[in-house]
């Protein structure tokens, strides 16, 4: 029972990011930090975000230009301490 209120909480956490993000109108990583101060700019277009209190991260590649963002990992945040967030794929 309290897997599925995590997920759930995960869940609804990650609905509202996708939700603002998909509104977002960001031209670069200072439009980013705008909207989120917590998140880290990894490089010039890798975006790290605090997800469900930092409990989760998920990790981003924006492309600015087209306005998309592309999710390339998300996990917990001790799952994240293993991974090189500006070479991960989601894939990995």
């Amino acid at each position: 029972m309290a897997g599925q209120r995590e997920q759930r909480a995960v869940k609804a956490a990650l609905d509202a990011w996708f939700h603002e993000a998909d509104k977002a109108d960001w031209t670069n990583s200072a439009d980013v930090k705008k909207s989120y101060t917590n998140a880290s700019i990894v490089c010039s277009d890798r975006v790290v975000f605090n997800i469900k209190g930092n409990d989760y991260r998920l990790i981003t590649a924006v492309d600015y230009k087209r306005k998309i963002v592309f999710i390339k990992w998300l996990g917990t945040h001790a799952a994240y301490d293993k991974v090189d967030a500006r070479t991960v794929r989601y894939e990995d």
